[in-house]
């Protein structure tokens, strides 16, 4: 006879969350349904004689908590940083596109504009984030709403963000000695603003089960 069950999942911020949920949980064998969202946090489940242990593994292991605990963290969840990069690359594009626009416009257009190297890369950096954040929400807009699209994207961590954008700055200016783009220095910068921010991207997901790029 088919029961349901009831299990509060915490981490899940959009529809994409809840599709991610539901799909795990109806891939167990025994589960007939799965009603999740994100909204109230919820998730119901008909099945037939599936344990809650099952189906509460199943929600961990894909980044989310079940009843206010997740996972015991650890740093060798390989799907995890598979997750993790894919969220530090699409961060990365997004940072570039306004980082590298800032210094190529000082570098090539305003070249009397008597900024200084340090003036220009912190406008580059301010800009990297607000193109990140764009991309962000284009992205996101495929799963939701343009607007909660938005609130989700300005939601995401800033620390990852700003140190991406250091990170970048920082070896443009070690290698270049002011704010300038040139075609060997944009592969350092790059690997740079990948790795610095992935293992905090990481912990994060791990931790919190912020899963939404």
């Amino acid at each position: 006879m088919s029961e349901a069950v009831s299990i509060k999942v915490g981490g899940m911020t959009c529809t994409g969350c809840s599709d991610r949920v539901k799909n795990a949980l109806e891939e167990i064998t025994g589960v007939h349904s799965a009603e999740v969202s994100h909204e109230s946090g919820m998730a119901i489940i008909q099945h037939d004689n599936v344990s809650r242990d099952s189906m509460a593994s199943s929600i961990l292991s894909i980044g989310y908590t079940v009843d206010g605990k997740g996972e015991e963290f650890n740093w060798r969840d390989s799907s995890v940083w598979k997750q993790s990069a894919h969220n530090t690359k699409w961060c990365l594009v997004g940072c570039s596109i306004g980082d590298f626009g800032t210094i190529a416009a000082f570098q090539f257009v305003f070249t009397d504009s008597g900024w200084t190297p340090m003036m220009i890369m912190l406008l580059a950096m301010f800009n990297g984030i607000m193109t990140s954040i764009a991309l962000e929400t284009v992205i996101l807009s495929a799963q939701m709403a343009l607007k909660e699209a938005f609130r989700v994207a300005v939601g995401m961590s800033l620390i990852s963000m700003i140190s991406m954008e250091a990170a970048m700055n920082i070896v443009d200016l070690a290698l270049t000695g002011g704010a300038k783009l040139t075609w060997w220095v944009i592969i350092p910068m790059f690997i740079a603003g990948f790795l610095t921010p992935w293992p905090y991207n990481y912990w994060r997901l791990k931790k919190y089960g912020v899963a939404c790029h």
